[in-house]
């Protein structure tokens, strides 16, 4: 992990040794921080995923968040697209632009991310430090057996739409941190965590290596993200917004909000994924997960109501331009 532009009195190997060299290795990293490049083992029969985010200030996270939140809502959000392809972490690195040295605010990031790759079993396996405008890179590695790669391609005419748990958690907790919505006591102790530590579903993932035909994770609405799966798929999906999957907090907005927050606010990280009808008992002995819809002819996503209505008031999900 190199350092750049940086006058710190620690010195740049000084940072990096306090900061973020206290990773477990697994068996799969042959080498970790501290070389010019990490060194993967992947196990027989498999194959590498590898996907990167950026995390940027009052774009993707408040300024004036906690570092240690910071830190683990940018490993977690990276981490979802290894699951959306049924792939189990192996490391990840970490491209790291600062304004200037804060030691407290280093502290408080650096623990945060040791945590995070902690519960998630992926350890920092390299990177890079510069000095410039707050930004955070992460690159997730993960493998995958090469034969059961989840797509967004793979969806079928007839199978159901379903999701790894519940939607709109983001959402709500945004508006929670905004104080744009007022929740209950219990709701607000639900939410908290739900914006900076989004639940990441590695071993839903794994077992739908044997059942699901696509697969995406919800980040930008669910909308927005199965229409990808569609698009890709060359098919259409119908959502049915009674078997939505809402957590308690819908008792304090009104059931278009609720829905609105579910469809289309994205910052869920569940996995949306389809699958032929035939596995519909092994799903549901998954656990936690919801089926909420069907592929069908055509192109696009509509969401229906209770009377199988096209829902007309929603609006589109997250967009990066």
């Amino acid at each position: 992990m190199a350092s750049r532009s940086d006058k710190s009195s620690l010195g740049e190997f000084g940072l990096i040794r306090r900061y973020f060299s206290s990773h477990a290795i697994s068996d799969r990293v042959l080498l970790g921080v501290g070389d010019d490049c990490a060194v993967l083992s992947l196990p027989v029969g498999e194959v590498l995923a590898v996907s990167v985010d950026t995390q940027l200030p009052n774009v993707h996270f408040p300024a004036h968040a906690n570092p240690s939140d910071i830190a683990a809502r940018a490993l977690r959000c990276a981490a979802s697209d290894l699951a959306a392809m049924g792939a189990t972490p192996l490391g990840f690195t970490l491209a790291l632009t600062l304004p200037a040295v804060d030691e407290r605010w280093l502290a408080a990031f650096s623990q945060g991310l040791l945590e995070t790759a902690q519960q998630l079993r992926c350890p920092l396996i390299g990177g890079d430090t510069t000095r410039g405008a707050l930004c955070i890179s992460v690159q997730v590695h993960g493998s995958v057996p090469a034969k059961k790669i989840l797509k967004r391609s793979g969806a079928k005419i007839g199978d159901k739409v379903w999701v790894s748990g519940s939607l709109g958690d983001g959402a709500a907790a945004l508006a929670l941190l905004e104080n744009r919505q007022t929740f209950t006591e219990d709701e607000k102790q639900y939410l908290q965590p739900r914006f900076y530590q989004p639940a990441i579903d590695f071993d839903v993932a794994v077992q739908l290596r044997n059942y699901a035909n696509a697969c995406i994770d919800v980040s930008d609405g669910l909308l927005a993200d199965l229409t990808h799966i569609c698009d890709a798929s060359g098919v259409g999906a119908q959502i049915w917004c009674e078997a939505l999957p809402l957590a308690q907090w819908k008792n304090s907005v009104c059931e278009q909000q609720a829905q609105q927050w579910a469809l289309c606010g994205g910052d869920d990280y569940r996995l949306c994924f389809t699958a032929d009808a035939q596995h519909d008992a092994d799903l549901q002995a998954v656990g936690n997960c919801f089926c909420i819809g069907k592929i069908i002819a055509g192109s696009g996503v509509v969401a229906l109501d209770s009377s199988r209505n096209p829902v007309q008031w929603l609006s589109h999900g997250y967009q990066h331009f």
